[in-house]
This record gives C-alpha cells, structure tokens and sequence, in this order.
C-alpha cells in the first residue's frame, strides 16, 4: 500500500485510487454492477464480524461493531440503495471521512486501480435517476465495465443525520457584505448543506457539480469583467471548492486559479471531507486560503467570515496598486 502522502500527491496531479467493490447480484436486475469509493477514505476491509443490533437504528444501518473498542455503524449500502440481492453481504469496508467512521457492507471487494479525475464524469440523467440521486460520477475501466462512485456524504447523511443538525445554525449572525461565493461538490447532499448555509448567512452564490464547471464559470466571468475594465471581485468575491470531483478535482482548480493573473487574488476555500493533514497541506501547498473539513455549518460560517475578511483585503490591495499607477 501507498503511504498517505504519495497519495496526496497522485490527487494534487488530477488523479486517484479507487477500491472497486461489489454490492452483490440484485434479483430485480440480475446485474452485478461495480462500484468505488477514493481509497483516501477507507481505513480498513474485514470479514464481516459480529454486529450488536440496537434500536432506533435507520432502515439501512444494520447495527453496530466493536473495532478496537469502538462502536462503529454497519450501513447496508445495498439495502440503502433499495437493491434486493441474491445473498447477503459479508464484507465491511471500514471507511472514515467528515471526521466520522462507519462501516460500509457490500458482497465483495476488488482491486485498488488508479484513475484520472478528467476520465471520470457527471452520472448521466438516466443512470442517475436509476440510483436515487446516489451517484457523485461514473467512468469506465479497461475492461469495458462502468464503474459508479456513490454519494457516500448522502449516505452519512440520510443514516446518521450528519450535517443536517438546525441546532448548529443557531446563534449564526447574517453576512453584513455583499458577497457572491463561486462553489464546486459534486456531492448532492454536500450541496444543498451549503447552500443552507449559504442561505441562512445571506449571501449569494452560483453553484456547481465540479471543479471544470467551476473553471470555466471562472473564465465567462473573468472575460466579462475585462469587458468592463472592472476587476473580478466585482462579480465574483471567492471560491468554495470541495476536493473530490469528477473531471478536475480542487486540488487543480485552486492551481489553476492561483496561476492565473487575473484571478489569483480571489481567495478560495477548500471544504472536503478528506481532514486528514496530509490532505490539508497539500491545499494549502496549490494555494488554499482556507481548508475546513465537512461539514458543520458553524465552522463553515466561520471560514466564509475569514473568506470574507480576505477579499476585503485584496480589494484593498487592488485598489491600491490603481492608486499608485
């Protein structure tokens, strides 16, 4: 296996290791489709141990599991995904990302195989419907079968009602600025938790699905204020990007950004579900401003208050090199 810093690394270059993994054969369908999940965030891959059943528990959760002494959820991806399988799984991908640990079941794993990020895309409309909005991307592997990447921050989400607390919006004053953020996730969990924040602090914002998109909104508004002979604060006051998108990741958006002459003054705010500090340096390393792990509202209000304060700055700096010329 890699150490954590090569694959950093590998991310900061617009690529990517994926575990390929099996939810089983579904009786429905008689496929046996092939699924991945960055191996960023998997800590480990067991037989399936014991699990201690619990009340209360979401449809999908099929209890808890002792790991080292600590009680980890078990989530049944099948079950979650609304798939009837031929039999039951007997594989937990342990898995920790947005600073939780879970434990996925599926029937079986595959291989580690290295993707690029600009070879993966946005699930068609069709695939997407199919799976329930659970799809984040899809690409296909040389031997000619889709692989499909799952929303696993809708999964954590919708089991562990994680990031959906309305007590964490409490005491969160509104943005007294006008102030228009430019974001990327291609998470559509992770999306609508920000702009309920977004929402709620008052500002506006433009989405989108990932880091291409946002680049090439970028670019539209960059032409736009050329035209105008204004500067790019005028349209756009930061980027919020997440790390893990299909097509161009944030690592390389923020690259791209930071070495563009006209846009490198825009602060940008990494927001992953990647905390580790391996992950947080190499942000910073492409020129982040800001790194926070997802998700809290509150400490995502706090970064857009430090992005906030930093293009005050830059508008300030901009204005002043006008002055002196």
């Amino acid at each position: 296996m890699k150490s954590i810093d090569d694959r950093t690394k590998l991310a900061g270059a617009n690529r990517l290791e994926v575990l390929l993994f099996s939810l089983g054969t579904n009786k429905n369908t008689g496929r046996n489709e092939v699924f991945g999940i960055n191996v960023f965030k998997v800590r480990e891959v067991l037989n399936k141990p014991a699990i201690t059943q619990a009340p209360d528990m979401p449809p999908a959760v099929e209890g808890l599991v002792s790991l080292r002494g600590v009680m980890v959820p078990v989530v049944n991806v099948a079950k979650f995904c609304g798939m009837v399988l031929e039999k039951p799984p007997e594989v937990l991908i342990v898995t920790e990302y947005n600073k939780q640990t879970q434990a996925l079941l599926v029937d079986s794993v595959e291989h580690i195989l290295r993707m690029e990020w600009n070879d993966i895309k946005v699930p068609p409309p069709m695939l997407a419907h199919q799976f329930g909005g659970l799809l984040t991307a899809v690409t296909e592997i040389d031997d000619g079968r889709i692989v499909m990447i799952l929303d696993v921050e809708r999964v954590l989400a919708e089991t562990d009602n994680f990031g959906n607390d309305i007590d964490d919006m409490k005491g969160i004053e509104k943005i007294d600025d006008d102030l228009t953020i430019l974001y990327a996730d291609d998470s559509s969990m992770a999306r609508k938790q920000i702009e309920g924040t977004f929402n709620h602090l008052g500002i506006k914002f433009i989405g989108t699905r990932n880091g291409s998109e946002a680049w090439n909104v970028l670019l539209e508004h960059k032409e736009r204020a050329k035209a105008l002979n204004k500067p790019i604060f005028e349209f756009i006051s930061g980027v919020l990007t997440d790390v893990e998108m299909p097509e161009m990741d944030g690592y390389v958006l923020t690259k791209k950004i930071k070495a563009d002459p006209e846009l490198c003054k825009l602060p940008v705010l990494m927001h992953s579900s990647l905390s580790a500090e391996a992950n947080i340096q190499m942000g910073k390393s492409v020129g982040a401003d800001v790194y926070v792990a997802k998700f809290s509202a509150r400490e995502l209000s706090e970064s857009i208050r430090v992005l906030q304060k930093l293009c005050t700055e830059r508008i300030a700096e901009i204005n002043a090199e006008m002055e002196a010329k």
